[in-house]
């Protein structure tokens, strides 16, 4: 029992956090749990421990969602993200209460990278209707023909999210992903899970359809060799696994997945201004012929 819970006399009940999938928050179907601590040792909660049944879940929840997410117009997804980022503006101080318990910053700090996150969300969310135009090409042919190089969103991509930057690096990598027209599932940052739960209700109040992203908590080890190996899933983003598991995860990932994004081994620098990178490693491109005159 803490000071505080002696002076008041009771005990605080320690939230149980559940998964993310299909627009809903259910437990682990293993029904198990795990402690979430702060970078002081203090019990923060307790999060879900996601398992291989949970990720078969999230990803037929996530390929479900994928025809209306890509046929959306880039317009709404915009404006979805948008939304996305509206809430978590209202939600500022948890945000900033779970980044400094998860990351042991102070209040000025956790809320700079709080800000730094909203940021990059609108960022992303004012790409939606640029992709086309940036990545895309009208290209010369020796013919009578237009030809057309038009980018596509890949699919459902498995996201291992960073696991030290537990919400500026989270949404870096999840809202390019949404802005490309993909679906998600996200497995989080094991020992920061918080900011991620957060982001997960603001996802559930956000305009964002059912299974479009999926968030389950839980450990990389576990999670990410089944997420690498489904077949459902034409996309892996490799950011936070660890150095030892990523031949694992890309031997398992050769035979069913069509991209994988490879990056360092340290975290990048999240605060450093977002580019391309991460649209183009979700996109396809398609080329369209059509003849002229007709």
């Amino acid at each position: 029992m803490t000071s505080e819970q002696h002076e008041t006399g009771r005990v605080a009940v320690a939230k149980t956090c559940k998964l993310y999938v299909g627009g809903k928050f259910p437990r682990s179907e293993s029904g198990r749990v795990y402690p979430v601590r702060a970078a002081d040792g203090a019990l923060l909660a307790n999060a879900a421990l996601a398992s291989r049944k949970d990720v078969r879940d999230a990803v037929a929840a996530a390929r479900g969602a994928f025809p209306g997410w890509s046929g959306a117009t880039a317009y709404n997804r915009g404006q979805v993200l948008f939304r996305i980022a509206e809430v978590m503006e209202g939600r500022r101080a948890q945000f900033g209460a779970d980044v400094a318990a998860a990351e042991g910053l102070g209040a000025d700090e956790a809320a700079a990278v709080v800000d730094a996150a909203i940021d990059r969300v609108v960022w992303f969310a004012g790409w939606t209707d640029k992709i086309t135009g940036v990545l895309g090409a009208a290209n010369p042919v020796a013919g009578p023909y237009f030809s057309f190089s038009v980018p596509e969103p890949t699919g459902v991509v498995g996201v291992l999210a960073p696991q030290d930057s537990s919400l500026l690096g989270l949404v870096s990598v999840l809202a390019p992903v949404l802005a490309a027209g993909n679906t998600a599932v996200v497995v989080t940052s094991a020992e920061r899970p918080l900011p991620a739960i957060t982001l997960s209700e603001v996802l559930a109040t956000s305009d964002v359809p059912g299974g479009v992203a999926n968030l389950l908590t839980g450990t990389v080890a576990e999670l990410a060799p089944r997420l690498a190996s489904h077949a459902d899933v034409n996309a892996l983003d490799l950011t936070g696994a660890p150095a030892d598991l990523r031949p694992e995860l890309e031997r398992a990932a050769a035979g069913t997945v069509t991209r994988v994004l490879r990056t360092g081994r340290a975290e990048p620098d999240w605060t450093a201004a977002p580019g391309l990178e991460r649209l183009r490693a979700f996109t396809e491109l398609k080329t369209v012929w059509h003849p002229v005159g007709t």
